[in-house]
């Protein structure tokens, strides 16, 4: 793996010698970059192991005794010898309770280590992931365990109620194909810490798996209808994982996963740590007060970084710590600099998602971006390109959809033929995102297509406008939507939520509307205002405007109307 050893300073110069040789900024640029378009070819050109469970067996057999993960809130950790061997054990036993190569299996479990050992005796078989959010109820359940068609599942004690008042429970998963973790394993149900231990730690699986085998069905937030499963192979997480680990050429030695494992990001950050033979520190649960301290009490080099974290109270400390980069996503630019000065660490904007992994990307020699709302330029084995409704690219400089191909990216939507033909132009995959290319190739995202506001023949792109309103002092929360007007065919609507302490007098809706004209567009100025104590999430804490939309027959109803003067 190369190494960055070349000071900012030395780059600086180097760079100053190219522009005095009568070079132009854009070739300076590119020398700038030169080392990160290396590193991808360099990625794309070395050997990628074939199954996540090989990611830790190579990690195991050159660091033995290194420490794999550190669920520190219940202060539990495991070499990556020890994970190994818990991995195989669970693996023989479950191969042993009858799941086996293409099975599917729910996993319904906290933060724990039996989260990834799980997904990693279950990927070591060849049987696929179907993880579930712990919060979900009786008719989440219902539409999952049925639409993945699960056959087993493993589960905490603590969510055994939630099981027991499914309507719709699949008739083959009785109760002696539920695993339970943390329970007292009475029958029929399997004791999870008794299958471990009395596993084999030498198992070797009946039938190879290789990296084009099936290793989760993901489901999305479904902010939009139902969550629809996303099939991932084993390439997907190697790959994607192998693209954050070597994208940078530094090592990360401590990586922080503060989001529950049932969403993808600890996947792919637990095998990143595990391709640096580093250690991934797990929350229990999210936490934006807490997440600094995390920071520095564990020395954490790489992580997420939320937006969320920005907005708390400045402390002294926020600068003291070991960060080497942080990926942001969806960072208001505004405050990009900002965040990278209080907390001294550079901070990315990359871009990707549930269906096509890690795709944009800002390399870290980008600093000269810092500010710009791009999300980067393509990654490794990925190619993205902006087109129109009908699959053409469009002129760099205009607006159209992001599409995207790679050879590791998910296999499409699991028993969705419909929405697979949707998703697709051939083998491009429709995110659903609209963006624009500058002629530099950098590539800036403008908001989601769906989530427009058309007014009088113009497109107000509601990120755009959230963003703004996110900084004003005093709002704490935003969410926009299009309000139906017989005139211009819809009118800009904002939900504010006011940071705590700050009341609707000290923050009437007509100094939110001035302020906001201040950076846009007349026509981008929301109309109607309304108060809320908060606004209603996803369990990918996604703003669910769908449930905005649906609240009321009216959505005029209880918002100011800025433009009349009064409240409707």
């Amino acid at each position: 793996m190369s190494q960055l050893t070349e000071s900012s300073a030395a780059r600086l110069t180097r760079l100053q010698a190219i522009i005095g040789k009568g070079f132009s900024l854009a070739d300076c640029i590119d020398a700038h970059l030169r080392d990160a378009q290396a590193r991808r070819v360099q990625i794309e050109s070395e050997p990628v192991p074939a199954t996540i469970y090989d990611v830790l067996a190579e990690a195991a057999a050159e660091a033995p005794d290194a420490i794999a993960w550190n669920f520190f809130d219940v202060q539990l950790t495991r070499t990556y010898a020890q994970a190994r061997d818990d991995v195989n054990r669970l693996a023989s036993s479950l191969n042993r309770l009858g799941i086996h190569h293409g099975d599917h299996v729910a996993v319904m479990l906290p933060n724990l280590p039996a989260f990834p050992t799980t997904w990693l005796a279950l990927g070591r078989i060849g049987a696929v992931m179907v993880p579930v959010n712990v919060r979900y109820r009786s008719h989440d359940l219902d539409y999952v365990l049925n639409d993945a068609r699960v056959t087993w599942l493993i589960v905490h004690a603590q969510c055994l109620p939630t099981v027991a008042a499914m309507r719709q429970r699949p008739s083959v998963l009785s109760d002696a194909r539920l695993i339970v973790v943390d329970g007292a394993g009475a029958p029929p149900y399997h004791d999870y810490a008794a299958l471990v231990a009395g596993g084999d730690a030498c198992f070797a699986p009946p039938r190879v798996v290789t990296a084009q085998d099936l290793m989760n069905i993901q489901y999305t937030s479904g902010t939009t209808g139902f969550p629809k499963g996303c099939m991932l192979r084993h390439c997907y997480w190697t790959g994607t994982a192998r693209i954050a680990a070597r994208r940078d050429g530094i090592r990360f030695r401590n990586i922080l996963a503060a989001q529950p494992f049932y969403y993808m990001d600890p996947q792919w950050l637990m095998l990143m740590a595990f391709y640096h033979r580093g250690t991934v520190h797990v929350a229990a649960r999210p936490s934006a007060t807490r997440f600094m301290d995390w920071v520095r009490t564990h020395r954490i080099e790489f992580c997420i970084f939320p937006e969320v974290v920005y907005r708390q109270p400045p402390d002294a400390r926020d600068a003291d710590n070991a960060l080497r980069r942080v990926n942001v996503y969806g960072l208001r630019r505004s405050v990009h600099a900002d965040l990278q000065r209080r907390f001294n660490v550079p901070a990315r904007e990359c871009f990707g998602m549930t269906e096509i992994g890690a795709t944009l990307y800002t390399p870290l020699e980008a600093g000269h971006m810092v500010g710009s709302g791009t999300c980067g330029i393509p990654g490794p084995w990925r190619e993205c390109k902006v087109v129109d409704d009908d699959g053409r690219e469009v002129p760099r400089g205009e607006m159209g959809e992001l599409v995207v191909r790679g050879p590791n990216i998910f296999l499409g939507y699991y028993d969705k033929p419909e929405a697979n033909a949707e998703s697709f132009f051939g083998e491009w995959f429709r995110t659903g995102d609209l963006f624009v290319q500058d002629a530099q190739g950098w590539y800036y995202l403008v908001g989601r297509k769906k989530d427009m506001v058309r007014r009088s023949g113009e497109n107000i792109a509601a990120r755009e406008v959230e963003s703004v309103l996110l900084g004003i002092d005093g709002v704490a929360d935003a969410a926009v939507v299009g309000v139906p007007d017989a005139l211009r065919g819809e009118e800009v609507k904002a939900y504010i939520v006011l940071a705590e302490g700050v009341s609707q007098q000290a923050l009437p809706p007509e100094r939110i509307g001035a302020l906001t004209a201040e950076q846009l567009a007349s026509f981008k100025v929301p109309r109607y205002i309304e108060y809320v104590s908060e606004l209603p999430h996803t369990p990918s804490m996604k703003i669910a405007k769908g449930q905005l939309k649906s609240a009321k027959p009216d959505l005029r109803a209880g918002s100011y109307d800025r433009v009349d003067g009064v409240w409707r």
